[in-house]
């Protein structure tokens, strides 16, 4: 009687011995990939490769959850260990990826800094050298602007200090439009000025 019952229960031990098990270090692996990615700043400079991977890290867990729900035996997690193993990989590809895009955003937030400091000061210049008139008001305005735009040079170098170079240079860029647009205006200002003074000359004559 025992033989049979041995017999008859080795066929159940040897399913069991053969259950598969969840991936978890493979999962805990992947997601620390991912959170490193991440870390990197891959959701700002390579949006639509971590999505990807965020996408494949979530489809490896619901393949897992879907495995965990079946009968022990029946359970197949080859499918959730090979999206596991492309999010592991292709997430370093990612982190490293990302840090160039960082050090080339770097490099042109620091060079749009630049040009927003020389244009403020082409600005700057111009409105030392704008002559008053009988738009003072104007000038005073004008000089406002100068000295607004001079100070927002701070905002520029604040978002470079916290990695924040695409903000910067935007910033920089708004910044050197705007002191262009400064600039334009004091020297059409002063044309209109000299073009007074020589009619004036002329009518003097």
């Amino acid at each position: 009687m025992k033989r049979l019952l041995v017999f008859a229960l080795a066929p159940l031990l040897v399913l069991a011995a053969g259950c598969a098990k969840a991936p978890t270090e493979k999962l805990a692996a992947a997601e620390k990939a991912v959170s490193e990615a991440q870390a990197a700043g891959a959701p700002t400079y390579m949006a639509e490769d971590f999505a990807k991977l965020d996408g494949m890290l979530n489809n490896a867990k619901k393949e897992i959850a879907d495995q965990d729900a079946k009968f022990a035996f029946t359970r197949d997690y080859e499918k959730a260990e090979q999206l596991l193993t492309t999010v592991q990989t292709d997430a370093g590809r990612v982190t490293a990826e990302t840090g160039k895009k960082k050090e080339e955003a770097k490099a042109a937030a620091v060079q749009a800094q630049q040009a927003a400091q020389g244009a403020v000061k082409t600005a700057q210049d111009l409105v030392a050298k704008a002559p008053v008139g009988k738009d003072r008001a104007a000038l005073e305005a004008i000089k406002a602007d100068a000295q607004g735009l001079a100070t927002s040079l701070s905002e520029v170098q604040a978002a470079i200090d916290s990695g924040d170079y695409l903000g910067a240079q935007a910033k920089a860029k708004a910044i050197q439009e705007k002191s262009q647009a400064v600039a334009s205006e004091i020297q059409t200002a002063m044309a209109k000025v000299g073009g007074a003074k020589a009619k004036k000359g002329k009518g003097g004559k």
